[in-house]
């Protein structure tokens, strides 16, 4: 264009990129770009003062170097990061599955990171993926570092947040609300007459989803007029054992429950199994119910009541706002709440 004037060193964003550049970063930190790129690259050329102020500057606009040149990395690789938190949860499986299977079938290839539900290694694996120019990303949860935030939104390119519903969020949305699913857990043991429920997890001290969930089932139980803060939880990972070892700790504290609430279908089938082994009837003793919707449940003894969750459609929704996105649409509803669904079976 005539009017259209170079920046310094011919350096631009490119048309139609809001992309943070080098030029900006030396220019928020009153430095040199090429003071910049030794600050960034060769930090240990250039003095701590420097470092600070250019890492000040990188932080304020977002800036996400380029790992890939010229017109490929204006363009954006056929790559979509998708970061979770755990790849050891079937909830997490399902969903990648769900966006793999559709973003494949449109010709992108999904590139996985794991966080371990730690935000600050969240922070590194988005600033890493982007250096290489993905078309997308797909994350997990709205709750990130502000880091994470702010470099998302100046880099421009879609973004879908996945597994929790809500806002604000930083471009498109699909999940389930967290609170809500754990209050109709809560108030279909109501429905059935228990009165000293409690609510058992792990790693709830990162999980904060988990952490949703029992702030719903809290509230309708105090709604109820019933005690409402019966928390049972420890830090280890998800697993059977893990619901085995949380339930006996639950009833050892506890011996007058009348039911249980389980954050996931893992822990709640290592309970049912401990429970047959020690001669504990379901639900005659105690009634077990929890969340997700794995198959599992239709197959333990005995069966498991449960809130389900459509994860492999999470995944698909969530797959098809990014490509809408891609191929230059605007999706009539951004922020897609997934919902959820009770199935009533024999523990309950």
């Amino acid at each position: 264009m005539a009017n259209e004037k170079p920046s310094p060193r011919g350096r631009r964003r490119h048309h139609g990129d809001n992309r943070v550049t080098i030029d900006d970063v030396a220019k928020e930190a009153g430095v040199a770009p090429i003071t910049v790129s030794r600050a960034l690259n060769t930090p240990d050329k250039v003095s701590a003062k420097l470092r600070e102020r250019v890492d000040q500057a990188v932080t304020s606009l977002g800036y996400v170097p380029n790992l890939i040149a010229g017109g490929l990395a204006s363009a954006g690789t056929r790559v979509i990061p998708v970061v979770v938190p755990s790849l050891s949860i079937l909830t997490f499986i399902e969903v990648v599955h769900g966006i793999q299977q559709t973003l494949e079938d449109a010709g992108y290839q999904v590139l996985l990171g794991s966080t371990d539900f730690d935000l600050d290694r969240e922070t590194s694996l988005i600033d890493s993926v982007l250096g290489y120019s993905p078309s997308g990303v797909i994350l997990t949860g709205l709750r990130h570092n502000d880091s994470t935030v702010q470099r998302l939104k100046a880099w421009g390119r879609p973004v879908v947040e996945i597994m929790e519903l809500g806002l604000p969020c930083i471009d498109m949305n699909v999940g389930v609300d967290n609170p809500r699913a754990g209050a109709c857990m809560a108030q279909h043991l109501l429905d059935r007459g228990y009165r000293r429920i409690a609510f058992l997890g792990v790693g709830m001290a990162r999980d904060y989803r988990a952490r949703q969930r029992f702030e719903g089932h809290r509230e309708v139980l105090a709604a109820a007029g019933v005690e409402s803060d019966l928390l049972f939880t420890s830090e280890e990972p998800s697993s059977y054992a893990a619901g085995r070892r949380v339930f006996l700790e639950a009833l050892a504290a506890r011996p007058d429950l009348d039911a249980l609430h389980f954050a996931n279908d893992n822990l709640a089938a290592g309970a049912i199994l401990e429970a047959n082994r020690q001669g504990i009837r379901v639900p005659e003793d105690i009634a077990i119910g929890s969340y997700l919707g794995l198959s599992l449940g239709e197959h333990l003894s005995p069966t498991l009541t449960t809130v389900s969750v459509p994860r492999f459609e999470m995944g698909v929704e969530a797959a098809k706002l990014l490509l809408e996105r891609l191929e230059g649409r605007s999706p009539s509803q951004p922020r897609i709440d997934i919902g959820y669904r009770l199935i009533t079976r024999e523990s309950t």
